[in-house]
Formats: structure tokens, C-alpha cells, sequence
């Protein structure tokens, strides 16, 4: 028997890379987690997720040849994780893409040659098995053919198809591993018992996917203009077959987490089938976690922040299951960083950071994890009181979904007590939260359908915009309505390109620029609106044309100056303002966005937590300082390990070329940009925070002026101070908040006088009341209208009527405009008699069309139909009669 070539993970991603880009590949590192400019994802899911803009033609990649090791999350199945062998939350996808350049027979022959060429994997031949698919005559000739093996090793499988929707896709081929007779969970026999099937002895390592369709809208499959290779190797399991693991958990990968918490635990891994799955869990879910963090992203109630706080909770109940009753899986990170160092060291980097987020959540947990048991407690003395052997499903379900509170927990307090859960009603609550969650996920995202006229234009246009205005230019193409067109009329709208520009086109946050073209004579031959970014950067004036153009002619290009100088303005002052967020809330705020429009500027980063006004102002106050200090701002075309020697940062979820643009402003700021920027930071001229807020999970926004805008927004606040001036009748402004003051401590002594006013009256009105007490079977009550000031009034003078002992039972109503206040309340005597304030509460405020609840002592309810109110006070009687009954 062949022996397998023993690797670690890191020389197998290694490998892998080293491989393809022998093969002419570039390597790019993996994305951040977090999907950039890709609303359709929650998380970067895949390889291939990075390169949709490559592979739908809206941008041309520098090599047509790109191979890459991508971190990827997928949750939809979380509940399998440490169930089965080979689920994960976060896994390594390693992949190899062609954009348009070879295509099935390199695809497959080299994956073969990867595989089994003893200098790189060495996997022998008689182990692996392909899939591929019934009509695709051309990868089964290239296996059979070219590759050499036998037909018996070629499975024709009818499910290999990638389609996501719209957009590229085509047939695909997986190749699989036979790990022998002895991980058959099979009987022979079987339906899913051959390579391809659903079992644990042929395994699927290796995807490759020849997307050769385009899926057009009505189901209609054309030829691609650019055919795609995308291929998807599972880090994990690959490693799991090269260390003869009998799972992906029993690799490099996982143990040592494993072993960390053996010794946390004091627990042997592996003791019981239970024990190894909360092992499993934690090693997966920290992993998560680390990175995830580290990208950028938080812990929330909602999208990918809600799916790593249910992440954290998870870990942590299985942490409970292994006696661990403390915070630690902060005690795991720093163990992840170590073995993910040599390809992913921002772990590490950012370790203190993700430990921080994670210990405070931790915290947080514990503290929800009493709550809910406070909670179960509640519920099952109610179903006691009810008499009911059973606990609701959609009590138990509350419990999961708001307290993060497992329902084996539940179930473990509930058999305490000789009390059951309905299941069936806790899965229907679990079907509908899945339901909405599905409606509330975007769909994995089709890619664009896929245009060959931009992406086959091979025209090479220079942006002349860092140092001009202004240029005379050739234009070389006018499409119009998705065609190439030699002339245009005025009113048509169209796409134009040049042989140089001085327009940027929008990226990076920075809007495109607008302006005129003119003719030789200054007149205007068209308004260019704004200008996009073609598939190889170049500028695609999109316009509105006022007299005839034509193409090969040239033409004068302006762009609207003023607008320009605004937009720059802003751009260096989102650099500043980079720097100063560091600055004052630390390293771990990163950016997450912008937009540089020429009226204000957008900026979003993430932080946990608020941002304080202290901190919003401290901010300002160092973007304003390096604005008066007037430093030089300079620009420098270098290589991207140069500008990381220099210190420049880059931006967050940005892929860079070899070659960069750094911005520096002084030595304060150092960025890669390639946006337009003013040439000293005085020209900016003022800074102004208008607003701060969260937008979304560990994600907050900041808008800003600058300049003109600033200006118009201080004068907007002096006028707004001048007329408060004059209302407040103060000879200065200065006076205003001294006027406030005293307006406040007047306005304050006149409501204690009020509220002493309906105080005395409510209590004057309660001598009355209190006496008009009724009584039906043995049982007092009292149920009267009353006037007082507002539910806190009525809340005392229930307190009096509790003191006092007036009656059984007391039901005080409050009219309030358009609305109606209840409150209802018992005492010991009525409660032993099986009477709650709740139940009577429910019972009246249907009357006033309202609802409410409370204690069996004591419930309050809203309502808005004060007609009703008399109805609600004549229902007490027949309700007492009822209970009694």
C-alpha cells in the first residue's frame, strides 16, 4: 500500500498556492469576511464569492490567472457543527480561477497533476473517483483521455450543475477520495453507497466548476463570451485524509484548541460521544469568532452580529456542559493565532482586540444565562398555579430566542420539576424564525449577466485628473443602449470613452466627477454627468449629448472645477479623521466605508459600544489642529511592500496591485488611495461633525462638513442662536444657557405646585370613591372613574387604597384625552380566592380597545377608546360573578 506524504496545514496551503502559481496564477491573499460592496452576502462564503466582479465582466483582473486560500463562513446548518465529521462554521477554501483564459482541460489535468505528481501531493490514483456531468461529453473524454483513468473511476452524476441564478454558471466535476472499507457507514447495496453519494467513505475534496452559461432571465442558457474556470479544494478535509484523521477535528487544525481545553475543563477529550461534540463545537466556534472579529465584525442582535453572539453562546453552553463555569474562550484565542499565524498573522495582531469583544460578551452571557433561569422559573410556577403538566412551546422558544437560553437547559430544570415541554409547538416557533430569517437573507447573490462589451474593450484610457482640469482628447468608443455606435445626437444619453481624461470615475468613495465636453470653439457638446469605473479602471463618462459627436475626433474634456476642489476637501479630511478615530478610540476602529460627495462626507467604521460626545469632540478638535498646521499633503507611486514599510495603511476589505498610490499628509497620515486630494490640509479650511450613529451590527457612522459647508452649517447655528436670544429677551447670546436655567427652576417649581394641586385633589376625590364600595359573593370591590393627573397618580392612590384596606378588589379608571389608563389591583384575600389582577385586566381592556397585564396582585393596561371606559367598570361585576360561580 502506497504510504500518503505527510503535511501540516500550513504546507498544504502552501503547497497548493506554490502549485498554481508555478502555473502562471497570481496569489492573492484571502478577502476580509466581511463581504465589501456586496449587499447580496452576510458573510464571504466561498472563494469565488471574492471574484464575482471578475467573473461577471465589471472589472478585469491584472492576470486572468488567480489563485487564492479564502476564509470563508457559511451558518446555515450550525445545529450539524461537531455533530458531523466535517461541518464548520469558518473553513479555507482553496481555489484556482481562470477569467476568460484556460478553460476544462487545463482545469482538470492540472488538478490531477496536483493531486498525484509525486513533488506535489503524491495521492494514489486507485483512491480517486470523479463525478461529472451526463451531458458534458467534454470533461468525460478530458478525464478518460487525457488524464487516463479508467470509466470505472467516472461517475456521471446527475446534480453537477452550478447555478445560483442569473448570471455565469455551467457544469462542474468533483473529484473524491476512497478512504476504504472500513469508513463505509453504508450497507452495500445502498442507494448513496458510490463515489458521488451521500456517505462517509468516498470523499469529496476537490470541486471544479466550468462556468460556460450564461443563465439570462426566462431560464435561457447562452454561451459565455468569457469562459470561467472555478475550483474549490476544502482545506480542512484535504488535511483530514494527508493526517489520516478520522475528522477534520482530529487535524492540526483543531487539536491543539481541543487540547487548551482539556486543560480548562480538566475533562478528556473523546470520554463520551456528548463530551466530543461540545469539544468539536468550542474548536469550531472560536475559530469563528477570532476571525470574524478580527475582520471587523461584532456581536448584535441582528444580521452576521447576531450569528456571533449565537456563535459565543453556543460555545459557551457547551463550555457548561464540560464544567467550565467561567469566561474562557478568550483563554483560546491566543492558541488560534498560533496555528493560523504564517497566513493569517492580523489573528494575532489583533488578538488583544478580539479578546476584549469576546470576554465582554462572555460577561454579558453569563449574566442573560441567571436571567433565563429566573425566567424558566417563572414560567413553570405559572403552569403549577394552571395546574398544567405541560410548559408552552412558545414559552420555552421565548426563552431560546430572547435569552439565548438552550432548550437543553430548559429541559434539564423542567424534569426536575415532573414537567414536560410541547415540542411540537416550540418546532413550529422554531420553523417561523427560520422562515423569516430566510426572508430576511438576501440570496447568495447572482452575479451580473455577463457583458463581453466592456469587458473585450482593450482600450487603454489614462486618467490625467491628479494634475489637470482640463484636456483635449480623442474619443475612441460611444456605446449607446449596450451597442458601439459611430455618432450621436443631441438628447441621446450615452457612455463615452477617451484616450485620456481628466474625470475620475467613482471608487474607492469618491464620486465621479461631472462636467462639459466642448468643442474647439468652447461650445458645449455634452454634459457628462458622472463617470463609472470600466473593467480596467478606465473612466466611462456616461452623458447627456447636446449637439453631434462623433468617434476618432477629439474633443475638449472640463471638468466642473468648483465641485472638484469641494469633493477633494472632503476626500483628505476622511484621511484625517481615519487617523483621529484611531487616535481616540484605538486601532481596532477600522474603516467600513465611505462617500465623498462635494456637499459632505460619509464615514463608517466599527467600534462596540457608543461613541461618546467627549470622544466625537476630541476627535474633531485633531482634525481641525492638523488642518491649522497646514501640512503638505503628498503623493507617491510605489510598491505595495514599500508603502507598508512606510507605515501606510490600508483600507479596509481593499485588494491592491503590486504598485500603489500613497497619500500622506505630513507624518500623521499615510494611506493607499487613489482619490484626488487637496495639496496642503489648509485648504480645507474648516471641519465639523454634524452627526454620529449606529447603522448597523458594531458598525457607526459619522457625517461631517468641510469648508463652504462647514461655514453655511455655523452660520445656520448662530442664526438659530441669535433668535433664541431675542425670544429668551438677553442682550448676548452668552446669557442664553444662564436664561435656560432659570427658565428650567421656574418651570420646575410651577409642576411641584401642579402636581401638589392634583395630588390634593385626587386624594379629596379618593374619599369619595374609597366609600363607594360594592360586593358580589362575599367578595368587596371598588370600580370607579377617577380624575388625576396621570398613571403614576392612580399608582399612589392605589398604594392609599392598599394601606387603608378599603376592599377585595380595587379597578380605578383615567381618562387622558384620546386615551384610557387602567389599573387593577388585589388584595391577599381576593388572591387566595383564585383572583388575578391580570386575568381582570385582560377581561376590561378589550372594552376601551386596549391591553395590558401584570402581577396577580396588581396589573395596568392602555387603551384607546375612552367611550368604552363606562362598559370596562360595569364588566368587573360579571367578572367576579364568573370566578365565583
Amino acid at each position: 500500500m502506497k504510504k500518503m506524504k505527510q503535511l501540516s496545514s500550513t504546507e498544504l496551503r502552501q503547497l497548493f498556492l506554490d502549485f498554481f502559481e508555478e502555473k502562471g496564477h497570481k496569489v492573492e491573499r484571502s478577502a476580509s469576511l466581511v463581504p465589501v460592496e456586496d449587499p447580496s452576502l452576510l458573510w464571504v462564503n466561498s472563494g469565488v464569492a471574492t471574484m464575482k466582479k471578475y467573473f461577471d465582466g465589471t472589472v478585469k483582473p491584472a492576470n486572468p490567472r488567480i489563485a487564492s486560500s479564502q476564509k470563508s463562513i457559511r451558518t446555515n446548518d450550525i445545529e450539524n457543527v461537531g455533530v458531523t465529521a466535517r461541518h464548520h462554521t469558518l473553513f479555507e477554501m482553496l481555489g484556482n480561477f481562470s477569467i476568460g483564459d484556460y478553460f476544462k482541460t487545463e482545469g482538470i489535468v492540472w488538478a490531477w497533476e496536483f493531486l498525484t505528481s509525486p513533488d506535489w501531493m503524491d495521492l494514489d490514483p486507485e483512491k480517486l473517483y470523479v463525478t461529472v456531468y451526463p451531458d458534458d461529453e467534454e470533461a468525460y473524454t478530458i478525464w478518460k483521455e487525457e488524464v487516463g483513468l479508467e470509466a470505472s473511476h467516472i461517475v456521471k452524476e446527475e446534480g453537477n450543475f452550478w447555478d445560483i441564478g442569473e448570471g455565469p454558471c455551467g457544469p462542474n466535476s468533483e473529484i473524491f477520495y476512497d478512504r476504504g472499507e472500513s469508513f463505509n457507514d453504508l450497507p452495500e447495496g445502498h442507494e448513496e453507497n458510490y463515489p458521488g453519494g451521500e456517505n462517509e467513505r468516498w470523499l469529496e475534496i476537490w470541486n471544479l466548476v466550468f462556468s460556460q452559461f450564461n443563465h439570462k432571465p426566462n431560464n435561457v442558457y447562452d454561451p459565455l463570451p468569457n469562459k470561467n474556470i472555478d475550483t474549490g479544494m476544502g482545506l480542512e478535509r484535504m488535511l483530514s485524509i494527508l493526517q489520516d484523521a478520522p475528522t477534520n477535528f482530529e487535524t492540526d487544525l483543531f487539536l491543539p484548541i481541543i487540547e487548551k481545553v482539556e486543560k480548562l475543563s480538566g475533562i478528556k477529550y473523546g470520554e463520551t460521544v456528548e463530551n466530543k461534540v461540545s469539544f468539536k463545537v468550542i474548536a469550531d466556534h472560536v475559530r469563528a469568532l477570532a476571525f470574524a472579529i478580527s475582520d471587523g465584525a461584532l456581536p448584535s442582535n441582528e444580521g452576521r452580529g447576531y450569528v456571533l453572539r449565537r456563535l459565543l453562546r453556543r460555545s459557551v453552553m457547551h463550555g457548561r456542559r464540560l464544567s467550565i463555569e467561567k469566561p474562557f474562550l478568550t483563554e483560546c484565542i491566543p492558541v488560534v493565532a498560533d496555528i493560523m499565524e504564517e497566513h493569517y498573522p492580523e489573528v494575532k495582531q489583533n488578538s488583544e482586540f478580539i479578546s476584549k469583544v469576546i470576554l465582554n460578551e462572555e460577561e454579558r452571557f453569563l449574566e442573560t444565562l441567571a436571567a433565563g433561569l429566573e425566567r424558566v422559573n417563572e414560567i413553570i410556577a405559572d403552569a403549577k398555579d394552571k395546574k398544567q403538566s405541560t410548559l408552552s412551546g412558545k414559552d420555552v422558544f421565548q426563552l431560546y430566542d430572547t435569552f439565548g437560553f438552550p432548550i437543553e437547559l430548559t429541559e434539564e430544570v423542567v424534569s426536575e420539576e415532573n414537567l414536560t415541554i410541547d415540542y411540537k409547538e416550540f418546532e413550529e416557533e422554531m420553523a417561523k424564525q427560520r422562515d423569516r430569517a430566510r426572508a430576511a437573507r438576501q440570496s447568495e447573490g447572482s452575479m451580473a449577466v455577463q457583458s463581453s462589451l466592456l469587458s473585450d474593450l482593450t482600450v487603454q484610457s489614462e486618467f490625467t485628473g491628479y494634475t489637470k482640469d482640463e484636456t483635449v482628447s480623442t474619443l475612441v468608443k460611444i456605446i449607446k443602449e449596450e451597442s458601439f455606435v459611430e455618432t450621436v445626437n443631441s438628447g441621446d444619453n450615452v457612455k463615452l470613452l477617451f484616450e485620456e481624461s481628466p474625470f475620475y470615475p467613482e471608487k474607492g468613495g469618491q464620486v465621479g466627477d461631472s462636467g462639459l465636453i466642448l468643442d474647439n470653439d468652447s461650445n458645449v457638446l455634452a454634459e457628462v454627468n458622472t463617470v463609472k469605473s470600466g473593467p480596467e479602471g478606465q473612466p466611462v463618462h456616461i452623458v447627456t449629448v447636446r449637439k453631434e459627436l462623433t468617434a476618432d475626433q477629439d474633443y475638449t474634456l472640463v471638468i466642473d472645477k468648483k465641485r472638484r476642489r469641494l469633493i477633494e476637501r472632503n476626500h483628505t479630511a476622511t484621511h484625517l479623521l481615519h487617523q483621529a478615530l484611531k487616535d481616540v478610540l484605538g486601532d481596532h476602529a477600522k474603516q467600513a466605508g465611505s462617500l465623498v460627495e462635494e456637499n459632505h462626507l460619509r464615514f463608517d467604521f466599527t467600534h462596540f459600544g457608543q461613541v461618546t460626545e467627549d470622544e466625537l469632540a476630541e476627535m474633531e478638535r485633531i482634525v481641525n489642529q492638523k488642518i491649522q498646521e497646514n501640512y503638505v499633503v503628498e503623493t507617491v507611486e510605489t510598491t505595495l511592500a514599500k508603502a507598508k514599510e512606510l507605515g501606510a495603511m490600508a483600507l479596509f476589505g481593499e485588494k491592491y496591485g503590486e504598485h500603489v498610490r500613497l497619500v500622506m499628509i505630513g507624518n500623521y497620515s499615510k494611506e493607499l488611495c487613489g482619490g484626488t486630494h487637496v495639496k496642503a490640509t489648509a485648504e480645507i479650511g474648516m471641519f465639523k461633525i454634524t452627526s454620529e450613529a449606529g447603522i448597523g451590527a458594531g458598525t457607526r457612522r459619522i457625517t461631517a462638513l468641510t469648508s463652504e459647508g462647514a461655514y453655511q452649517w455655523m452660520e445656520e447655528q448662530l442664526r438659530i442662536l441669535n433668535d433664541a436670544s431675542k425670544l429668551m429677551k438677553v442682550q448676548s447670546p452668552k446669557e442664553v444657557p444662564s436664561r435656560i436655567k432659570l427658565l428650567q427652576k421656574e418651570l420646575k417649581e410651577s409642576n411641584q405646585v401642579n402636581e401638589s394641586l392634583h395630588a390634593k385633589l385626587a386624594n379629596a376625590q379618593a374619599d369619595e370613591v374609597f366609600t363607594n364600595v360594592k360586593t358580589v359573593d362575599s367578595v368587596s370591590f371598588i370600580a370607579e372613574e377617577i380624575k388625576a393627573k396621570d398613571m403614576n397618580q392612580l399608582r399612589q392612590l392605589a398604594d392609599k387604597w392598599k394601606q387603608e384596606d378599603y376592599s377585595d378588589v380595587l379597578v380605578l379608571g383615567l381618562k387622558d384625552d384620546e386615551k384610557v389608563n387602567l389599573i387593577v389591583s388585589m388584595n391577599q384575600t381576593a388572591v387566595k380566592k383564585g383572583l388575578k389582577s391580570g386575568d381582570l385586566i385582560k377581561h376590561i381592556s378589550p372594552f376601551v380597545n386596549g391591553g395590558g397585564g401584570g402581577r396577580p396582585d396588581f396589573a395596568q393596561a392602555g387603551g384607546k377608546k375612552p367611550e368604552g371606559l363606562k362598559d370596562a367598570l360595569s364588566a368587573v361585576t360579571d367578572w367576579i360573578e364568573q370566578k365565583n360561580s
